[in-house]
């Protein structure tokens, strides 16, 4: 007995020598939570509460602001009041401060949610746009909230979707839908671009149908002219998506003859039915070297119909004749 009663009396005076630090407190705070550590930031009315997560977001002490609204947006009995809606915005600029945009931003769109007819909406708004611009401008998604480690268009999409879903015909809905086509073109693979034209060209679509009374809405038209361009010009024998270029760009000058642009349209328009004319071409070239002349003959003069002034029609015209003498 004697020998173990030794070792613990060391212990225990070696223990009482060095005096550890108390841990933290830990306290259940009704309607909130567990909260570990100081709560000397807590009062007993909302706007008081209020008060201390204003003066703290001014002291640039953004842990507390947030500790303190979070409080009351979390509060049973002032989670609805006007102290909530404040405490929301609050957190959002309190986010954005230390750098957490994603966070900022659901904490904004809480807001909106929450307060549908809050009076500083269309700040609100604007504050999400601005992030948004900051995902699309190349900024770093993070990790389980904390770590930055990509930058994603995919992501980017849904806080411009979402912003346009708040109020389509906001002051920032307009073009928060033209960057929704900008980001489908940005988008990039592991080490290259990867654009996605057609829903580039959808999202321009639906902001220059949706906003055709205003400047943006002639942007938006020939910026989904252009996206059906680039993707005409990536297919081989898509004719279809040429001919939908064509239409669009067709659509443009009809609507805005004085255009500055619209010479450069017509030059488009060009050049893609000659691009059409080259996959009639090459088409018909496949059906005569299997010797298919009756399918040769119509792609060749498919050629012709479409750009009968080109190189392609030119070749065009000699084949028929060839292929014609061939079935005499």
């Amino acid at each position: 007995m004697n020998r173990w009663l030794s070792p613990l009396v060391a212990v225990l005076l070696f223990w009482l020598a060095f005096p550890q630090r108390c841990p933290a407190p830990i306290t259940y705070i009704p309607g909130v939570g567990v909260h570990i550590g100081d709560t000397s930031w807590i009062r007993d009315s909302s706007p008081e509460q209020y008060k201390v997560a204003e003066k703290a977001f001014e002291a640039k002490d953004y842990t507390t602001a947030l500790m303190a609204a979070n409080y009351i947006v979390k509060h049973p009995r002032w989670r609805l009041g006007d102290d909530a809606a404040k405490a929301y915005y609050l957190m959002g600029r309190c986010y954005e401060a230390k750098g957490n945009d994603e966070r900022a931003f659901k904490s904004y769109q809480k807001l909106i949610e929450t307060f549908p007819n809050v009076v500083n909406y269309e700040e609100v708004v604007k504050r999400q746009f601005l992030i948004a611009n900051r995902y699309l401008a190349g900024k770093f998604w993070r990790v389980f909230g904390y770590i930055p480690l990509y930058p994603s268009m995919d992501k980017t999409v849904t806080l411009y979707e979402q912003i346009v879903k708040n109020g389509p015909y906001s002051e920032v809905a307009p073009p928060a839908q033209m960057n929704i086509g900008l980001a489908h073109e940005n988008k990039r693979g592991l080490f290259v671009r990867m654009p996605d034209y057609p829903k580039a060209a959808k999202a321009y679509g639906l902001a220059a149908e949706r906003y055709s009374d205003q400047k943006m809405g002639v942007e938006a038209l020939y910026r989904e002219a252009m996206a059906y361009t680039r993707q005409a010009r990536r297919a081989e024998y898509d004719q279809s998506i040429a001919a939908q270029a064509i239409a669009t760009f067709t659509q443009f000058i009809a609507l805005y003859p004085e255009e500055p642009r619209v010479p450069e349209a017509k030059r488009i328009i060009e050049s893609l039915k000659t691009e059409q004319a080259r996959g009639s071409f090459e088409i018909a070239k496949f059906y005569e070297k299997k010797h298919r002349w009756e399918g040769a003959i119509i792609y060749y003069n498919d050629v012709l119909l479409k750009d009968q002034g080109s190189k392609y029609g030119t070749i065009a015209r000699q084949r028929i004749d060839v292929i014609k003498k061939r079935m005499m």
